[in-house]
Parts: structure tokens; C-alpha cells; sequence
């Protein structure tokens, strides 16, 4: 079945001389993976290299079955021409980071279209805007509405965050319970939208602190979850 659809490119690799094999999360069909032939042979590749950056939103036309693993691309064709996600460098730490946990997290060859739609339209705000020091961490917390993990918020006045079973306690049941700047910082953002992150005023050191936290929420509740090989660049860069 011939299928044209949208895709975000999650991660690339190498493959002989100039092939390319990219995982790509797409709108119709959930995780798909392509391998791209001569992509990197010559400049004049009807099929540019740099249409696979991390992160891409690019347009696929290939020929769709399930019992298939590897894909072979017919056509492609970007979607959008980000601004500045790929040549501002704070920005393209960013996204060399998430797309790794996304490459990790994404598993599921299915449909989903309210995951795809907000991939899509968080990018384009990422790229768009100015006031994206803590971008990553609500991007995070938000993707795991749609990774099925998302905090229970019905107790969200109560003192302590469980991590372990994601919801809010009122006594300190463990190490995996949260209190402090962190909690006050989970509650902040459990609360805004995107548009509203220029209000929250962190340093370094506590951004990182969040970070590690949201990490290790989604590695106790993601079995295939693994923490990113990009972590020390990123906080090295962004911090």
C-alpha cells in the first residue's frame, strides 16, 4: 500500500558508504524506520542529507505494509524550514538531546495522532521562540501525558511527590519521594503552557536538578528507558 505521510526524523545512522538508515516518527503510522540509499554520495542527491537532521518534519511516500522493519523511501520532501533549531547552538543541543529520548521512548509502529500533533506543534514553538531556557523540562513533564505516566494532580496541594507511582502524598515514603524546589518547580509547571515559561526564573544548578528528577521518573516508569549519552554534552552546553 502506497502511503504518504508526515514524519519527525528521531535519529539517524550511517550505514555502508553513503546510506543513511533514519527513524523516523510518523503521523500515520507510528515509528517507522528508512533506509535511505546515496544520501550522502554527492551534493546533487535528489534526496538531501540535511533533509534528516534531528528533529525534521519532512513529508514520506513509501510503500506500507506491517510485516516490514526497514523501509525504502520513493519520495521525500520537507515540511517545515525551521528558523533556528539547527544552527542556534543552545537550540541544537536541545534537540540532539530530546531526540535521543524520543528515538528511546517512541517504540510504538501505530497510529497516534494527539502524540504526533504535539511533537509537531511543540517544535515549532521551540523554533520560534526567544524565552527557551527551560523548554526541555516542560516538553518532558508534558510528553508523559501521551506516554501514559503523567502526574496525578488531584492531591497536587499535598506536601511530597511520589515518583514511583506518580502522584502526590502527604508524608515522605521514601527516596523516590520529591519535596522542596523541586516539588514547588513540578507544581509551577504542571500548571503553564509554553507560553507562559518566561515566568519561571531558575539557575543552572536547579534546572539540572529538575532534569535529573524527570529522568529518573521516566526510567521508573519506562522499562526500555535509558538515561541519554548526550546528557554531560548538554548540560556542559545549556547550563
Amino acid at each position: 500500500m502506497l502511503s504518504t505521510t508526515n514524519a519527525i526524523v528521531l535519529s539517524k545512522l550511517k550505514y555502508r558508504d553513503n546510506d543513511l538508515i533514519v527513524k523516523c516518527y510518523t503521523q500515520e503510522h507510528g515509528v517507522i524506520s528508512f533506509l535511505v540509499r546515496g544520501v550522502l554520495k554527492s551534493k546533487k542527491s535528489n534526496t538531501k542529507a540535511a533533509y534528516f537532521q534531528l528533529l525534521s518534519q519532512i513529508q514520506v511516500v513509501f510503500n506500507y505494509t506491517k510485516t516490514r522493519s526497514l523501509y525504502t523511501l520513493k519520495e521525500v520532501k520537507v515540511n517545515t524550514v525551521y528558523t533556528s533549531l539547527h544552527s542556534h547552538i543552545l537550540k541544537s543541543s536541545v534537540v540532539m538531546f530530546l531526540s535521543e529520548i524520543l528515538a528511546t521512548t517512541l517504540q510504538e509502529e501505530e497510529k497516534n495522532e494527539a502524540l504526533y500533533s504535539y511533537l509537531e506543534t511543540t517544535l515549532l514553538w521551540f523554533d520560534t521562540d526567544t524565552e527557551f531556557a527551560n523548554f526541555h523540562l516542560l516538553f518532558l513533564l508534558k510528553l508523559t501525558k501521551y506516554l501514559g505516566f503523567y502526574p496525578d494532580t488531584t492531591q497536587i496541594h499535598n506536601a511530597f511527590f511520589n515518583l514511583e507511582d506518580g502522584s502526590f502524598q502527604t508524608k515522605d515514603l521514601g527516596k523516590y519521594c520529591v519535596s522542596g524546589e523541586n516539588l514547588i518547580l513540578l507544581k509551577h509547571l504542571l500548571g503553564i503552557k509554553f507560553d507562559a515559561l518566561y515566568d519561571i526564573k531558575i539557575n543552572a544548578k536547579k534546572r539540572q536538578s529538575f532534569l535529573n528528577m524527570i529522568l529518573l521518573y521516566f526510567e521508573l516508569h519506562l522499562g526500555s528507558f535509558r538515561i541519554p549519552k548526550s546528557l554531560q554534552i548538554f548540560n556542559q552546553v545549556f547550563n
